[in-house]
Formats: C-alpha cells, sequence, structure tokens
C-alpha cells in the first residue's frame, strides 16, 4: 500500500501544492493531472524520496518512505520525464547498464526480447545518438518489459510515441496491474488502461 498525506510543495514563496493526499492499494494506479507548473513533476519526485515535502509524509506499507530507505526503492521503478539514456551506448547497451545498475540480473536473450517488444529489433547495436525522438523514448520504456517492481512511477511516459506504441505501453501497464502491482503516472494524453482501478487526482 501507498499512501501520502498533507503533502505541501513550496517553491520560492510559492505554494504549487498543500493537503495533498491519496491512497494506493495493489492494482490501482493513480493517473495524477494538473497544468503546467502545478507540481506534478514534484509530486513525483516526493512519492520516489527525490524531494521531500515542505510538511506531510508518504508512506509505503505503514512505514514511511524515509525510515524504510533502500528496501522502498527496491520495489520502485522510476521513469523520469528525461530518457536517461547514454547516446553513445546502443539500445542493448543501455538495457543492460541500467538493469545492472539496479542490481538486477538482466540476459541478452531478454533485453533483445525487450527491444523487440518495443519495436527496436534490428537497432539493437546502433548508437542511440542516431536514433529518433520516439525511438530513444522507447529504449528508455524497454526497461518495464521485465520490471518486476511492484510501484512503477511514471512521468509523461507515452511521450514521443506513436498511437501503436501507446497502445503497447497501456497494455504494459494494465498487465503490471492485474499482476497486484500499483502505478502513479501523469499524462497530457487521453489514455484507457485495460486493467486495474484508476484513481484521479488533479492539482491546482
Amino acid at each position: 500500500m501507498l499512501e501520502a498525506s498533507n503533502l505541501e510543495c513550496v517553491r520560492g514563496e510559492r505554494r504549487l501544492f498543500a493537503g495533498v493526499g491519496f491512497r494506493l492499494e495493489g492494482g490501482e494506479m493513480l493517473f495524477l493531472q494538473g497544468r503546467n507548473g502545478s507540481g506534478k513533476t514534484t509530486l513525483l519526485r516526493m512519492i520516489c524520496g527525490l524531494t521531500h515535502p515542505v510538511a506531510g509524509e508518504i508512506r509505503w506499507k505503514g512505514e514511511t518512505i524515509g525510515a524504510l530507505g533502500e528496501e522502498f526503492r527496491e520495489e520502485l521503478c522510476y521513469l523520469g520525464h528525461l530518457n536517461a539514456i547514454k547516446e553513445e551506448l546502443t539500445p542493448l547497451e543501455n538495457l543492460t547498464a541500467s538493469a545492472r545498475l539496479a542490481g538486477e540480473t538482466l540476459s541478452e536473450d531478454e533485453a533483445l526480447d525487450a527491444l523487440e517488444a518495443v519495436g527496436l529489433l534490428g537497432r539493437e547495436d546502433l548508437a542511440c545518438k542516431y536514433l529518433s525522438q520516439g525511438q530513444k523514448r522507447r529504449v528508455a520504456l524497454s526497461r518495464l518489459v521485465h520490471e518486476k517492481r511492484a510501484l512503477w512511477v511514471l512521468d509523461e511516459p507515452f511521450v514521443a510515441l506513436d498511437v501503436a506504441a501507446v497502445a503497447w505501453l497501456a497494455g504494459l501497464i494494465g498487465a503490471h496491474l492485474q499482476r497486484g502491482g500499483m502505478a502513479v503516472l501523469t499524462t497530457h494524453q487521453t489514455v484507457e488502461i485495460p486493467a486495474g482501478q484508476v484513481r484521479e487526482l488533479t492539482l491546482s
């Protein structure tokens, strides 16, 4: 269970949000909405423990994420608005390097399977600097294909994707929810997730 209560964020002299709270159980997704500058990315970073709220707390399975530390991070998968890939590395090298950094085991066959799922088979050995923005986004998203961590936090995951890729990713998130996982995401697009309970939170 992921639970947030009375979260407040201040940037400079401006309060972005206050009194924000939600509760998420296995199989549920939180769809975070709000205009640009409302604090959506900041809230996602708070959930990941990367940004600290002025007030309020976030709990994972009843314990604060600060107290859990690495125990919480081992159950978290965060995909930010930026792709976080190395331009000089190939999609295959980026994917296997990400797995090693996360302390996970990913065979070359599994990596190739993930790249095939996102439509990059045949480009797995091409340096990412030669890929389009949509292809680079797919490299980042390929990490989710074999991802088994319970909580996915996704910042604008559908950016730069074509219609087919959007449908594929929606299905992948839906399958994660069906397995009892949780997801928190923000997107400016209207996307139907094919499984799970969807909750909405709008930052004003």
